[in-house]
């Protein structure tokens, strides 16, 4: 090693320790190094509503307002470091026994963009089409959708501010001026500023409270982790909101869903996602089944995602990098036993992942694998069983779910054990969507659920008794599970802003905050520890699976001091790697 690495190496040791601990002395943060935590409920506060009714659809912020074929609904998505998705809808979609389907050549799909407002040195072309969803019963509507355009747009430079207008300038019928900024290039050193995490949106008046304190956050990017509309709960006749399906319609010959919802969500979320890229993954509502078994056809059409970027080649599961962040993306809701083809996908994604390059590693999809509120408890203990060893093998950092209407964050954990090198599991499932928030507990007196409750909308059954540890022998524990470092039952959103390579603070923003300076229901820093949870992947040629050295592993001998949690490691590190 030469002296201007071993000086480069000194000085990044520096710089990290005297950040961190900056933040650390200023705010007094607690950190996963912490822990593991004593597990706490803050109880659901009886002042507050549980739930709120869905807005209308002449409500000024779902009715439609663009007209003719001018764009509307407009969203980004990221497609690689140096491209972006730019979708939007045009012309009107139709409800009712007869539709008929709009030609989506009638009206082009362009994107003009630059660096200068009004100035747009680069066009881009792309797609566009319709989808529609029908039901062969009597009294139940058909939909035919507007004309759904999606363009890719490349070249793009890093951390850079563009504007842009979408449309068909042939017509003409373009779109007002947006604005978005670029992400930061993969790298160990630059990171999105702050990337909001909501799951179980839906479109209440507890909804629009969580995104208008998203916009107030002013997030790089947005993980939206499934149940987005929940169309299927709303009713045809456009009143209010089902919080029970079932309930409202005990005799329906299938679980319609009123399709204009998600023309009103993309309305309602257009001032946030047309500046900011949306990544989706699907959860159970959005598998709207129809005629002749088509499930998921909105949520497959409507949005973009890196599906062929990342070679996944499907729109249920996908991977991106934002900065020093890989993200993958999985399904819950389709194939994800070990011999199918999204486990074979992810094992290969993740083999690929270079760690020096992107050291944060964090996975998301819908519903949680640990969970002790009882509903969907060890709803998806199939898919865990399934999958969960290779993303500990792959050391994931940070794992994001919804499906609970509530918040939970987990100590380390891996199968049910405390482990220092498991991820951080977080539920966020309390974005306010109409089936109100979640309350009960399974580890309370009389609230365990049985062996025949929470069967998942697809998959397998896989309830277990513990093995092991203070539950051994139950289905539930007797108090909070020791995995279960804090939950509390309240509508919300997480930020998550990575500090450098092994930092990252943790926000989970409860509603009723909004109007609070710097208030919050939950904040910690979520710390990696390579040096510590490099064991199991210090083999080989940077596949743990054959042996040979890691490309993490490379790289943290080279600059492992970085991690240090002293001044006194430092000389450790530079004897040895005067060897080297």
């Amino acid at each position: 090693m030469n002296h201007l690495k071993l000086w480069l190496l000194i000085n990044t040791f520096f710089i990290t320790i005297i950040t961190t601990q900056t933040l650390l002395a200023q705010n007094q943060i607690p950190t996963t190094l912490d822990g593991p935590f004593k597990p706490v409920t803050r109880r659901f506060d009886p002042s507050l509503r549980r739930g709120s009714d869905d807005l209308p659809m002449n409500h000024p912020r779902l009715k439609k307002n663009a007209t003719s074929n001018f764009p509307e609904q407009i969203s980004l998505a990221i497609s690689s470091p140096t491209s972006m998705w730019v979708s939007w809808v045009t012309g009107e979609a139709q409800i009712g026994s007869d539709v008929i389907p709009l030609d989506p050549a009638s009206v082009a799909s362009e994107v003009w963009y630059g660096k200068e407002s009004g100035k747009y040195a680069s066009r881009g072309k792309g797609n566009s089409t319709v989808y529609t969803q029908l039901y062969p019963f009597e009294g139940l509507s058909n939909y035919t959708s507007g004309i759904i355009h999606h363009v890719r747009i490349d070249g793009l430079e890093p951390e850079t501010k563009y504007f842009y207008k979408c449309g068909d300038s042939s017509i003409p019928a373009m779109s007002e001026e947006h604005v978005f900024e670029t992400l930061p290039l993969p790298s160990p050193n630059a990171y999105p500023h702050r990337i909001a995490i909501i799951g179980d949106l839906g479109l209440t008046s507890n909804s629009s409270t969580t995104i208008d304190h998203v916009i107030v956050n002013d997030p790089s990017m947005i993980l939206m982790v499934g149940d987005l509309t929940y169309a299927n709960q709303y009713l045809t006749t456009g009143g209010k909101g089902a919080p029970c399906y079932s309930c409202a319609f005990p005799d329906a010959p299938i679980r319609e869903t009123y399709q204009p919802r998600w023309d009103g969500w993309g309305r309602f979320m257009e001032p946030l996602i047309s500046s900011s890229p949306m990544m989706v993954i699907e959860g159970n509502h959005e598998i709207e089944p129809q005629v002749s078994g088509i499930t998921f056809k909105s949520y497959l059409t409507r949005y973009a995602v890196p599906s062929e970027e990342s070679g996944s080649n499907s729109n249920f599961y996908y991977s991106f990098d934002a900065g020093g962040i890989h993200f993958v993306m999985l399904g819950a809701y389709v194939d994800y036993n070990s011999t199918g083809a999204q486990y074979s996908w992810l094992k290969q994604d993740l083999n690929q992942v270079d760690r020096a390059k992107t050291p944060w590693l964090v996975a998301a999809w819908h519903p949680p694998w640990y969970n002790s509120y009882s509903s969907h408890y060890q709803e998806f203990e199939c898919m865990r069983q399934e999958m969960e060893a290779l993303l500990y093998q792959y050391r994931v950092d940070i794992v994001f779910s919804g499906h609970v209407h509530a918040y939970e964050r987990m100590n380390r954990v891996y199968n049910y054990t405390l482990d220092p090198c498991g991820p951080v599991y977080i539920t966020v499932g309390d974005g306010g969507n109409i089936e109100k928030v979640d309350v009960d507990h399974a580890d309370e007196p009389g609230n365990c659920p049985s062996a025949g409750d929470n069967i998942p909308e697809f998959g397998g059954v896989c309830h277990i008794n513990f093995s092991s540890g203070p539950a051994e022998g139950k289905f539930c524990w007797d108090k909070q599970p020791e995995w279960s470092a804090f939950r509390e039952s309240s509508f919300g959103h997480g930020i998550l802003e990575v500090v450098n390579s092994t930092y990252a603070l943790w926000t989970w923003h409860r509603n009723q905050d909004i109007y609070k300076d710097d208030s919050h229901g939950d904040q910690i820093y979520v710390v990696r520890q390579p040096e510590l949870c490099i064991a199991s992947t210090l083999e080989g040629s940077g596949k743990p699976e054959d042996g040979g050295l890691t490309n993490e592993a490379a790289d943290l001998l080279a600059r492992w001091t970085r991690f240090a949690a002293s001044i006194e490691m430092l000389t450790v590190a530079v004897i040895w790697t005067s060897f080297y």
